[in-house]
C-alpha cells in the first residue's frame, strides 16, 4: 500500500512539473506576428522643403559683474603653488596632503595652474584656477563642475 501512495504522488509531481512547462509557440507566434507587422507597414516618405537662411549680424556681448555668486572666505596658507589671487576656484579638500597632491598632479596634466593652501582646521584646498575678479572665477568655476560638480569659490 504505501509503495502505491508514493508511486502515485510520484506520477502527481511529475504531471504538475509537465504542466508547468512553458510553451514556446506562443511566443513563436507572437514573434512571428510582430515581424510580419513590420513587414507589411510601408514606409513614410517625407518631403523636407528648404528655405534661405538669413544670417544675422554679429552683436557684441557685455558681460555685467556678477554680484549674487557665493563665495566662502577662509584665511589659507599657500602649501603649493605659484601665488592665490583674490577669487579662487576650489575643486577638492583633504585632510590627507598626499591625496591633495594626487588632485594637483591630474590638473596640472589637465593645463591648469593648479596649487594647494591649507585652511586654519588642517584641510588641504586643491584649487584650479585663481583670478583677481570674480566673472572670470565664476566663469572657470562652471567650466570645471562638468568634471567637478562640488567646486566652490574661495574668497581670500
Amino acid at each position: 500500500m504505501k509503495n502505491y501512495f508514493v508511486l502515485g504522488a510520484a506520477v502527481c509531481v511529475a504531471i504538475s512539473m509537465v504542466s508547468c512547462k512553458s510553451s514556446e509557440s506562443a511566443y513563436k507566434k507572437a514573434y512571428e506576428k510582430a515581424k510580419q507587422q513590420t513587414v507589411t507597414e510601408a514606409p513614410v516618405q517625407q518631403t523636407v522643403v528648404t528655405q534661405p537662411t538669413t544670417v544675422a549680424p554679429v552683436q557684441t556681448v557685455t558681460t555685467t559683474p556678477v554680484t549674487n555668486e557665493k563665495t566662502r572666505s577662509e584665511n589659507v596658507t599657500l602649501v603649493s603653488g605659484a601665488g592665490l589671487k583674490a577669487f579662487s576656484v576650489v575643486v577638492g579638500s583633504f585632510s590627507i596632503k598626499a591625496n591633495a597632491e594626487n588632485l594637483q598632479k591630474t590638473l596640472t596634466n589637465a593645463g591648469y595652474v593648479a596649487q594647494i593652501a591649507m585652511n586654519p582646521q588642517g584641510m588641504f584646498r586643491v584649487i584650479a584656477s585663481t583670478f583677481d575678479d570674480l566673472n572670470s572665477a565664476v566663469s572657470s568655476r562652471n567650466t570645471l563642475r562638468a568634471q567637478y560638480p562640488d567646486a566652490w569659490l574661495l574668497r581670500k
